[in-house]
């Protein structure tokens, strides 16, 4: 698996695009790459744009609430957009589909 396959870049201050999949494949490098990113942005308020996650399992869901955690442990804001259908199906049996729609 390449870097390019699971991608968080910002589009612009503050608005990030997540892109690829999100599976047990590849958690690990999205979680990694994911908080590189953000704790590099200097936005306290911080947007999520989730419409080009390709795929997701609960080990995509649980990047994603890894990256709500760290928000909110650095003292930012974090929202999604754009929740793919894989992520939302497994949030509300999760009972996590509120904290991933309204963010912290």
């Amino acid at each position: 698996m390449n870097a390019a396959a699971v991608e968080l870049t910002e589009t612009s201050p503050g608005q990030f695009a997540a892109r690829g999949p999100f599976t047990f494949a590849t958690a690990r490098l999205a979680r990694e790459h994911g908080l590189a990113v953000l704790g590099a942005t200097a936005a306290k308020d911080i947007h999520v744009d989730c419409g080009g996650i390709s795929s997701s399992d609960s080990a995509g869901m649980t990047v994603l609430l890894d990256w709500l955690a760290y928000a909110k442990c650095s003292g930012r804001s974090l929202h999604y957009a754009n929740l793919p259908d894989q992520v939302e199906a497994l949030a509300h049996i999760s009972d996590v589909l509120e904290l991933l729609q309204k963010g912290v």
